[in-house]
């Protein structure tokens, strides 16, 4: 970790003044020394924040999607009724954290906004798409599943690349994407513990596809909006008020639409633990927000993807201990080469990442 840590970070300046006297190297070492652990501090707390923000919420998503609560008349058999209440209530919380952190870095909460919010409009739609088909998900197939599977986003990514912006990939990436997806497909299998669960995994898989399909378009589509507006124009906080702007406006229109609102009120009624699991869920969704944009900026996205990975694995763990799921060894084996693929992305990026940069990588 460490050269991701201090090429991300950057060297202490070498630089002296003209006419000042240089740094005796015990200066310059108990400097060198105390910018490191400046760095290890900082890396700790964006791991540590991360993991926490992130295996709660995955943890709540599970728990709220799973759980028999008490029946209640409009919702018959225990389960929480409404996925898109899931998603309202982290954009709820979402867009309030956007509006302050905006208008405390711009001074305003619109004043500066090149882009004009219907911009992000077709990228909420699909984010709004992708979480509830994420919540959805969970009623069909277990969480490790749809952790592994959420895996494979390269194959949607590359496709949606080569349809939205006519982009084209080097051969090495259509045979990772051909591994990960060859490791989906074995921990999908060799998970599923019945024949008989066959028809509600297919449900689950294919809302996992739609997810997959509509987190995809998101990302490529906010980065046609930093394209057409500049980068420099649109940081990832005015990004956020955008797209949870319009996201707010869906969800509640969704919610009103299907009749959702009085269900839920009439379900958290019965069950008033279920509104704290959502509270907890829209935190930790905000928190984890803004551990994202604070660990990108002070180590870069390598460093970040590590996290992540890391997260990913941390995850399934943690779900099979608490909710009792099997992962048989040919599964783990699948899951295994998903992994060891995406944690070999990691590398070739860093190594050619420090080639651009005109440094030797360690091997």
């Amino acid at each position: 970790m460490q050269p991701l840590m201090v090429d991300a970070g950057g060297a202490t300046k070498s630089e002296i003044p003209m006419g000042a006297p240089s740094l005796s190297s015990s200066s310059a070492a108990a400097s060198g020394e105390a910018d490191f652990w400046a760095q290890a501090l900082k890396f700790a707390f964006c791991f540590c924040g991360l993991q926490a923000s992130y295996l709660t919420w995955g943890y709540m998503q599970e728990l709220i999607m799973t759980t028999q609560f008490r029946p209640t008349p409009s919702a018959p058999d225990g389960k929480f009724p409404s996925a898109a209440f899931c998603v309202f209530s982290n954009r709820f919380l979402a867009i309030i954290v956007a509006v302050v952190a905006v208008r405390i870095k711009h001074g305003s909460v619109l004043g500066n906004n090149v882009a004009p919010l219907v911009a992000f409009t077709p990228c909420a739609l699909s984010n709004t798409g992708s979480s509830w088909s994420q919540y959805a998900s969970l009623r069909y197939v277990s969480f490790p599943v749809q952790t592994v599977f959420k895996s494979s986003k390269i194959i949607p990514v590359m496709l949606m690349g080569i349809f939205l912006k006519g982009a084209s990939y080097p051969a090495s990436q259509y045979i990772e994407a051909a591994l990960i997806t060859l490791g989906v497909a074995i921990f999908s299998v060799m998970s599923k513990s019945s024949d008989s669960e066959s028809t509600t995994e297919a449900l689950g898989l294919i809302l996992m596809v739609a997810y997959i399909t509509c987190d995809c378009f998101t990302s490529q589509w906010q980065d046609r909006v930093y394209t057409k507006y500049g980068r420099q124009n649109i940081d990832p906080y005015q990004m956020m008020l955008g797209v949870n702007a319009s996201a707010i406006c869906i969800t509640t229109a969704g919610l009103v639409l299907s009749g959702d609102f009085p269900r839920v009120f009439e379900f958290m009624a019965g069950n008033p633990g279920v509104l704290w699991y959502n509270i907890i869920t829209a935190i930790t969704s905000a928190s984890g927000q803004l551990f994202i944009y604070y660990t990108i900026k002070e180590f870069g996205p390598i460093v970040f993807t590590i996290i992540m990975t890391t997260r990913q694995m941390i995850s399934i763990c943690i779900s099979a201990a608490v909710f009792g799921h099997s992962i048989s060894g040919k599964a783990m084996g699948g899951a295994a080469i998903v992994f060891g693929v995406l944690f070999y992305q990691i590398r070739r990026k860093y190594l050619a990442r420090k080639l651009k940069q005109g440094g030797t990588p360690r091997r």
